[in-house]
């Protein structure tokens, strides 16, 4: 069975619609449960729930509350009330396709030896996409990800997004659970607590596979492009790497360090070659991303 876990916090305007299309999926109720965590919302989002329940009564729904604030701490939650043998995140400010579950429940029968998976997560704008956008930007602020339309194993250092990601339920019994002292806790942009767990299922020699055909449509609201978000999200994913690397080892941090200074060299070739274009606006705000991570990672 499928436990289909939802962890939510004051998007009371957006958890229906995500909910509603997990129900209207072309798979059999009785194969999936809905787990939804409340992580301290204070909007409409149990109105909401109960609404959801109302007019899909046939659906298993289970609703919890998770009162120490933090996307790990209710993810962490979701992984110990679930019932099912597959744990599949979904975003809940998102919605997903009608193939989702049934794409991830015959991949998981297929391949014993795959322990996660991932499918491609699309950016649905409220707005239009701002002209500074850029392959790189794009992918840090929608978290889009498309890896082409096959079936294949993630690459090496890349891993599925974390809202659109697929585990069966031993992998938490082997690496453990999600760190809490990583990922958003209320208005927080802290992360990193995907990568932290990913790197560990690596370092445990798991597997995790990219799924097409599983697609998660993550809605962007306009504060989302807005220059303060941009310089907080970018800032925080700097603070994130310092937190998580440093709780591994002090060489660690120093390598991230060292990485940093090549990504610094990337930087400035894209900004050249976006200037060469006369596209300065994009090439600048590659620029203030990577100084915004620096900082982070400095601590300054």
């Amino acid at each position: 069975m499928i436990s289909v876990i939802l962890c939510t916090y004051n998007r009371d305007k957006y958890i229906y619609n995500v909910l509603k299309s997990v129900a209207e999926n072309d798979y059999p109720h009785d194969q999936y449960e809905v787990v939804l965590v409340n992580n301290n919302s204070t909007d409409g989002t149990e109105n909401e729930c109960r609404r959801f329940q109302a007019d899909y009564p046939d659906i298993r729904f289970r609703y919890f509350l998770e009162t120490n604030q933090g996307l790990s701490y209710a993810r962490n939650c979701g992984i110990r009330n679930a019932q099912g043998d597959l744990l599949a995140y979904v975003d809940d400010d998102a919605t997903v396709n009608p193939e989702y579950l049934r794409t991830y429940s015959d991949f998981f029968t297929h391949h014993p030896e795959a322990v996660a998976a991932g499918g491609p997560i699309l950016p649905v704008y409220e707005t239009e996409e701002p002209e500074w956008m850029t392959h790189y930007t794009r992918q840090l602020i929608t978290g889009k990800l498309f890896l082409g339309n096959n079936k294949r194993e993630f690459p090496r250092g890349a891993f599925p997004g974390g809202g659109n990601a697929c585990y069966r339920k031993s992998v938490f019994d082997t690496v453990g659970l999600f760190n809490v002292e990583l990922g958003r806790k209320g208005n927080s942009l802290i992360g990193a607590e995907e990568k932290d767990l990913f790197d560990k299922m690596t370092t445990h020699g798991m597997h995790f596979y990219y799924l097409p055909n599983a697609i998660l449509y993550h809605i962007i609201p306009p504060h989302k492009l807005t220059q303060d978000y941009f310089d907080r999200l970018t800032y925080s994913i700097g603070v994130s790497e310092r937190y998580r690397t440093q709780q591994i080892s002090r060489k660690k941090y120093l390598n991230r360090l060292c990485k940093e200074a090549v990504k610094w060299g990337g930087t400035i070739a894209l900004w050249c070659g976006f200037a060469i274009r006369g596209e300065c606006t994009k090439g600048n705000k590659l620029v203030a991303f990577r100084r915004n991570v620096t900082r982070g990672l400095l601590g300054k």
